[in-house]
């Protein structure tokens, strides 16, 4: 399929609905085409709104999913070019989708040659719902061709802030008290937050996993026992906001330990959770090596506590990923724990360094003894113990040095 015009991004048809809000990366995405030569990727999880935006911003788009555009990039780079008006005198670069092209086997090489060939000519956004960092992985590079871009679902600083402001920190706005139970009961998947109908968002969440497990592990994975990652993926999904011990899961599934470890880095790959590792630096008697686990849909969750911080840990890994990928610095998302159970629940990391200290809580403001323990030990400019029950207020939470409890839509419209 090539789409020759420009959606409007005002409006994105969602079954009965229409999704009125533009998305921050429909700025970023500008920024980048603006200002750059390299190619974009972004990444992100199965209907977080990609394509939408890739749509929107291309004057050609191409899809993967398209026997047409299958066939042409199975052919040469000349081929395409032509398909996407190269080949026509212009007097501005012409901006190219291609969408989902890493279920290609040869899709590095091809674009570094169709990227060599026509960089003149175009700018080139590449989308996909497994992660695109391959600069970490063997073969032919594209290191010096691209920049990367993690897409996420909605979260409370996008509802209240879609424009960019390339800065860390952003004053507080409120969100809207619909728009924040939204949130919070069908997640930040632009589809079930658009049709807060339970039903739908029920109905929507399984085609998503069938689509995971039938299609993308299928297409691009070497994975035999589909059932087994399956099995896997339940078990994750109900220790959401836990550590992850492989040798326990592996007994359970009845499979290696180090399958467990492949499994679980292919979920990630996928974009259905994500790990968070333990800081352990000046923390006396620290885990060192235990994962937790978390949903990037944290309405699966169904503890009310454990879905609260895993929306927390999704607000957070959405803010990291755009400080990392507008380059302001070099951000990590961390936890701390303890031999002797003393938790906080996320360390925010800046050039290396403990930056803000994260504490979820349901109602519960009364400092966590943990919290005020451990910023003195990691020397964390903040701490925050981010109260779900709290109401907004306007105060700047990042004004504070001592632990303080903040109401977490004000703490988390301060975000990206």
């Amino acid at each position: 399929m090539v789409l020759t015009h420009k959606a409007s991004f005002d409006t994105i048809p969602t079954m009965n609905n229409t999704f009125q809000r533009k998305r921050i990366y429909e700025a970023v995405l500008d920024e980048h085409l603006r200002d750059n030569r390299q190619m974009a990727f972004l990444t992100g999880p199965r209907q977080c709104g990609k394509t939408t935006l890739a749509k929107t911003l291309a004057d050609r788009y191409f899809t993967w999913d398209d026997l047409a555009t299958r066939q042409l990039v199975a052919g040469d780079a000349a081929g395409l070019a032509n398909a996407a008006g190269l080949g026509i005198a212009s007097d501005r670069k012409i901006i190219i989708t291609l969408d989902e092209i890493h279920k290609f086997v040869r899709w590095k090489s091809f674009l570094k040659g169709f990227f060599d060939l026509y960089e003149d000519r175009m700018r080139l956004i590449v989308t996909g719902s497994a992660r695109l960092d391959i600069y970490k992985r063997g073969g032919d590079s594209l290191m010096g061709r691209y920049f990367l871009y993690h897409m996420h679902p909605l979260g409370v600083a996008e509802l209240v802030r879609p424009e960019l402001e390339a800065t860390e920190i952003h004053a507080p706005r409120p969100v809207s008290a619909e728009d924040w139970d939204a949130l919070w009961s069908h997640g930040g998947f632009p589809e079930p937050f658009v049709r807060r109908d339970t039903r739908f968002t029920h109905r929507w969440r399984k085609l998503r996993r069938e689509q995971l497990f039938r299609e993308d592990l299928r297409d691009l994975t070497k994975i035999a026992d589909v059932a087994g990652i399956r099995i896997l993926s339940e078990l994750l999904l109900a220790r959401a906001g836990n550590q992850i011990v492989t040798a326990s899961l592996s007994r359970e599934i009845g499979v290696a330990e180090t399958t467990v470890k492949a499994w679980i880095a292919t979920l990630e790959y996928f974009h259905e959770g994500f790990t968070v590792r333990p800081w352990f630096r000046n923390i006396e008697n620290s885990i060192r090596k235990t994962p937790k686990w978390y949903q990037r849909d944290w309405c699966e969750v169904a503890d009310e506590g454990a879905r609260f911080e895993n929306l927390v840990a999704c607000h957070l890994l959405k803010a990291v990923d755009m400080w990392n990928d507008l380059g302001l610095g070099d951000y990590a998302l961390y936890y701390i724990r303890n031999k002797a159970k003393a938790e906080v629940d996320f360390l925010v990391t800046k050039n290396g360094a403990p930056w803000f200290l994260v504490e979820a809580k349901i109602a519960d403001t009364k400092i966590s003894t943990a919290l005020a323990a451990m910023q003195k030990a990691t020397g964390a400019a903040h701490a925050f113990q981010i109260v779900r029950d709290l109401p907004y207020a306007g105060a700047d939470a990042f004004s504070y040095r001592e632990p303080i409890a903040v109401s977490a839509q004000s703490f988390l419209s301060q975000l990206f």
